[in-house]
């Protein structure tokens, strides 16, 4: 399986995207504000454009299962999960159905929809995903 979110929105506030499974669109993303290659504000700051693979393994902070991204420059511990604005995010990538300035919405929604078809990749083998702004 191949995950593929299109960074397409860039504000003062957050960074609104597209993700894609295999090609099909899935849902919006929105992520903290992109910054320059090698800069990170703490708790402000998008994960760097890339390829990173993605696993499902136990989130203290939220008690249970979630999907994590592996080898993430500079950052630790960077997840899809739901939320609906940048205050919801420390670098992580939050999901939802719908979407306007700074926000998404639905959250809840798109996390419960992706995450069975995460699982299912995942026991067919690796899943990567690239995050690009093309």
């Amino acid at each position: 399986m191949n995950l593929k979110l299109i960074r397409q929105i860039f504000t003062e506030k957050s960074t609104i995207g597209s993700l894609f499974i295999d090609n099909n669109f899935e849902c919006y993303t929105l992520e903290d504000i992109v910054r320059p290659p090698g800069i990170k504000i703490p708790g402000a700051t998008a994960i760097p454009y890339g390829n990173y693979e993605v696993i499902i393994d136990y989130s203290n902070r939220f008690a249970r299962n979630m999907p994590h991204f592996l080898n993430v420059p500079m950052f630790e511990g960077i997840r899809i999960h739901p939320g609906n604005t940048s205050a919801d995010t420390e670098g992580c990538i939050l999901v939802g159905t719908s979407k306007v300035t700074d926000i998404i919405y639905e959250s809840k929604a798109a996390f419960a929809k992706f995450y069975p078809k995460l699982e299912e990749g995942l026991r067919h083998g690796e899943v990567r995903i690239e995050i690009t702004n093309t």
